[in-house]
């Protein structure tokens, strides 16, 4: 994962007026893990990836500072 994934997940959760634990609780997963995503020390699972798309309707390439 690339360092830009952090940045994207915080800036759009943010954007969206969600907490870390509200997020997580969307994703069933932890706030550690929200927290962990965000400062880049754990990377989600393909699984998480798309369906942090999915909720925000925004691409995984946007996530991953892939597009152009």
């Amino acid at each position: 994962m690339n360092m830009i994934f952090g940045t994207k997940l915080k800036e759009v959760r943010v954007e969206n007026n969600l907490t870390q634990k509200q997020l997580a609780e969307f994703l069933h997963v932890s706030t550690t893990t929200i927290c962990q995503w965000e400062t880049l020390k754990q990377e989600p699972s393909l699984d998480a990836l798309t369906a942090i798309a999915k909720l925000f309707h925004i691409s995984a390439d946007y996530l991953l500072g892939l597009d152009l």
